[in-house]
């Protein structure tokens, strides 16, 4: 009996001390995924929080390679090429480290990609290395914090925030190549994207008469198309053709309001606006 209740209590003690305990991450990971240019950029890191600690020139030293953030190394991948303070960088995946100081840090794209102290950080694998002025936030932020802002067609910037410091990374692609090798191919097939390519002319300043022409077949393939009619007039417009222009944004109203979409009616109310004035 004595060694039957010894052999049920090692095993108890057994299960309690194998037991897993889940807690929550001290500085909980995050992958972040931007939609940019033709691909997208995905970032990967830990994210430490201040817990009433003095961070920058302590938690962070000054004037050393920081893996900028907590646990594993940052990384940041590329899905297509980019440029960065002028170096054009392939795409592929690259570690994300930084030397914080007081007034300035320096940002640094690397081909090492599990740098996580500063003992194994390789100057001679640096893509690029950028200094980038630090500018004071009114509000502290308690969790390091990298994201995306200001995202537009080929440019964007990383922003990493933690305390009430904030760095800037800006990010430039060039797509204008591709999407125009693009069109020429799509042309060429049986059912050309006629609105899609008279859109990309205009928006970026390609030959307007073209676009039109190609808005013209557009709007003939899909004759009840409000937003192929609003674009059509925004077309008409830029090349000063303002009554046809006026015609074409009264149509794609008028097939707005049938197809109840508010959002075009005032697009089109707005447009033929400007034309009257």
């Amino acid at each position: 009996m004595k060694k039957l209740l010894f052999s049920i209590a090692s095993l108890v003690i057994f299960l309690i001390t194998d037991a897993q305990i889940k807690t929550p991450a001290p500085s909980p990971p995050q992958t972040i995924k931007q939609d940019f240019g033709l691909a997208s950029i995905e970032l990967s890191y830990s994210r430490p929080g201040i817990k009433g600690r003095k961070i920058f020139g302590d938690l962070v030293p000054y004037n050393k390679v920081w893996r900028t953030g907590a646990n594993s190394a940052t990384t940041v991948t590329f899905g297509d090429d980019v440029i960065i303070d002028g170096t054009s960088i392939p795409a592929g995946k690259y570690g994300l480290l930084t030397i914080p100081d007081k007034k300035s840090w320096i940002i640094i794209i690397s081909k090492q990609t599990d740098v996580t102290n500063p003992s194994a950080y390789k100057k001679e694998s640096d893509v690029v290395r950028i200094p980038v002025a630090v500018k004071k936030l009114k509000e502290s932020i308690e969790s390091f914090t990298i994201q995306f802002a200001n995202v537009k067609n080929t440019t964007c910037e990383l922003q990493l925030m933690w305390d009430k410091s904030v760095v800037v990374l800006p990010i430039k692609t060039e797509i204008d190549a591709k999407i125009m090798a693009s069109i020429d191919d799509a042309m060429k097939k049986d059912k050309p994207p006629y609105y899609q390519a008279a859109v990309y002319y205009m928006e970026n300043n390609k030959d307007l008469n073209k676009a039109l022409d190609w808005f013209n077949k557009a709007a003939e393939a899909e004759p009840t198309a409000y937003w192929v009619q609003h674009q059509w007039a925004n077309c008409l417009a830029k090349l000063g053709k303002k009554q046809e222009a006026k015609a074409a944004a009264q149509r794609s109203k008028e097939l707005a309001i049938e197809a109840k979409n508010d959002d075009y009616v005032r697009l089109n109310d707005k447009l033929l606006a400007e034309l009257n004035n």
